[in-house]
């Protein structure tokens, strides 16, 4: 019987990193040219509710962002890669709540955007681009074929990282909003890492950036309401 401190995370992973990828790369092919729309609209929804942060532009990024994780969750997690990784059906539930809770944010409709702070602003924005262009980047960048990238409202690490950016952008939001994505990124970490994938820390940089401004936020809230007490 092997010793328990002999196994590493790659030693709870039932598919190799090569089967991975070749999931993905069956996945694009099957969606080809999807993802050219799915990032040509997150693009305009994003230009758009950034020269007119209105509540129905609030309502059009939240419903997107909404709507990119039920695809994410449905159509990758559950239908592809569930078929080689027994979590995946797990994840997909909790990519759901993410729609769900999105869809409320929607419906609620008060994301303060333009009126947030020059880090929120500069995160948020480096977040986004992360996750729309430079993810996608990936698979070229580490010699990977084309047909292997990662983007947006397909894939869980992009989409994650896009959501984060987007909540920082849009001012303070309920806590419930970030649970998902963060630990979606955390999850990404650990699998990649387990699969001796050079990108491994790069999703979890992202929600630890995410995390550490929304934390640094909430205590500059707490001090000024301390002051405004004494």
């Amino acid at each position: 019987m092997t010793e328990w401190w002999t196994y590493r995370l790659g030693s709870f992973l039932l598919f190799s990193a090569h089967t991975y990828h070749r999931l993905i790369e069956s996945y694009n092919a099957e969606l080809w040219p999807w993802q050219l729309a799915m990032g040509a609209g997150a693009v305009i929804a994003l230009a758009w509710w950034r020269r007119m942060p209105t509540l129905l532009a609030d309502r059009v990024v939240f419903g997107g962002l909404a709507a990119a994780w039920v695809w994410v969750a449905w159509v990758f997690e559950h239908e592809r890669f569930a078929s080689i990784n027994w979590a995946a059906d797990y994840v997909a539930l909790l990519y759901a709540a993410q729609a769900g809770v999105l869809l409320w944010a929607a419906v609620r409709g008060r994301a303060g955007f333009g009126r947030t702070a020059s880090p929120r602003l500069w995160a948020g924005w480096g977040l986004i681009a992360l996750g729309l262009v430079l993810y996608p980047l990936l698979a070229p960048l580490l010699g990977r074929a084309w047909a292997r990238a990662e983007v947006f409202a397909a894939m869980p690490e992009p989409t994650a990282i896009v959501t984060l950016g987007v909540l920082l952008l849009a001012g303070p939001m309920p806590r419930v909003l970030y649970v998902v994505p963060v630990a979606s990124c955390l999850y990404a970490g650990a699998m990649l890492w387990g699969l001796h994938e050079g990108e491994a820390w790069l999703a979890p940089a992202a929600a630890a950036v995410a995390l550490g401004i929304v934390l640094a936020d909430a205590r500059r809230r707490r001090r000024r309401r301390r002051a405004r007490r004494r």
